[in-house]
């Protein structure tokens, strides 16, 4: 079921904006804004992009999704590592490894994977039991969005 639902009956809406966007004159705002690089990029210390994000089974830090039924599909946390990286640091599917950056360092197992690119490794934030966001870059602010960096950050991958 996807949001909107505009009545207890109503199934969702599979298409949010298909004939206009929810603004007065229906029409989409775009902005162009200048590619920037990260603020902080691999390099021989830290050769890995991290990224962060959401799962679809998990809302936020899992705070009520964990306690739900959802739980079933996924409930511990992973960082998914390109196979060949895994390969080059021995890591195997299910191994437990560190995740390690400037700010400090995280134990998860790792999820063999091609859906991430070589040298990105990619985790979720919704487990207290792996506190990824802490490995991210809380400042400088972005200057437009005025958010944390949390999307790219500079690690290292160790066997635990």
């Amino acid at each position: 079921m996807q949001w909107p639902c505009r009545t207890l009956e109503d199934p969702g809406t599979s298409i949010l904006h298909v004939s206009r966007f929810s603004t007065p004159d229906g029409l989409a705002k775009f902005f162009a804004v200048e590619y920037r690089e990260s603020p902080e990029l691999p390099d021989k210390e830290y050769p890995f992009f991290l990224t962060t994000g959401r799962l679809l089974f998990h809302f936020h830090t899992g705070t009520m999704t964990r306690r739900s039924t959802i739980a079933k599909y996924i409930n511990e946390p992973y960082v998914e590592i390109n196979p060949k990286d895994a390969q080059e640091l021995g890591i195997k599917d299910g191994d437990e490894i560190y995740v390690v950056s400037r700010r400090g360092r995280v134990k998860s197992k790792a999820k063999v994977t091609e859906k991430v690119p070589e040298r990105t490794v990619f985790s979720t934030f919704h487990f207290f039991e792996t506190p990824i966001n802490e490995l991210t870059l809380a400042d400088p602010l972005d200057p437009v969005a005025k958010i944390p960096n949390f999307k790219v950050s500079a690690v290292r991958i160790e066997k635990a």
